[in-house]
């Protein structure tokens, strides 16, 4: 498997195969689940994380509800001491994962229907480089989120998730180089990220990174 593969669905498209996921799901994603407020919010986590066990369980060859995954320090879920890497992304309406084999993967997924002011947004998140980047897009709110899930996509390739000042990556230019001084992000990040951005479905933003060059990429969408 020299590829990525990744699987999107909205939740309108999921709904059908809502309470199969939830049957897939373990104790403790069971407790996580029951804990959302918001109906929406506990769908999209149940279609996640049942339609993860799923893909997983293909891969593996194994039953979905006895694919077992630990954490690492920083909540990123893994298998441990099998090459197959994964990763979850959500929206608040729809999901995105990708699976790849000997490489960590990263992916982010937004909509372009989220309500966001972007300009604000940028003051706080993004370079100066980048910001001015926005500011000069045709459509900025687009380059906002291109952006903005560029910068999520390498922080879970490496492990780390959000941090607590974005502004140290800088994820626009054709050669990122990071001067993140993070110690647990120089601890566990590669030296370099490939990140890749997609269009999917009507209207929805992907971007993958990966710590190797460019590998073939195949998507699936879930009706």
């Amino acid at each position: 498997m020299n590829e990525v593969h990744l699987w999107y669905t909205t939740l309108h498209a999921a709904h059908t195969y809502l309470q199969r996921y939830r049957s897939l799901l373990d104790d403790a994603e069971c407790e996580r689940a029951a804990r959302f407020r918001s109906e929406q919010d506990r769908d999209r986590y149940v279609i996640g994380h049942g339609m993860l066990r799923e893909l997983l369980g293909l891969h593996l060859g194994e039953d979905p509800t006895e694919v077992r995954m630990e954490r690492g320090p920083y909540g990123k879920p893994y298998i441990p001491g099998h090459p197959l890497h994964f990763n979850l992304s959500d929206t608040k309406d729809a999901v995105l994962i990708a699976i790849t084999r000997n490489e960590e993967v990263g992916a982010d997924i937004e909509t372009m229907t989220r309500t966001v002011d972007h300009a604000a947004v940028s003051e706080h998140y993004f370079t100066p480089e980048e910001i001015e980047d926005i500011r000069a897009a045709t459509e900025s709110k687009r380059r906002f989120l291109e952006l903005w899930t560029r910068k999520e996509a390498v922080l879970k390739a490496s492990g780390i998730g959000i941090m607590e000042d974005l502004r140290v990556l800088r994820v626009n230019g054709a050669r990122n180089e990071n001067w993140i001084t993070h110690r647990e992000f120089m601890r566990m990040a590669a030296p370099t990220y490939h990140v890749q951005g997609f269009h999917i479905g009507a209207h929805h933003l992907v971007s993958l990174a990966l710590a190797v060059p460019r590998k073939a990429v195949r998507a699936w969408k879930m009706h």
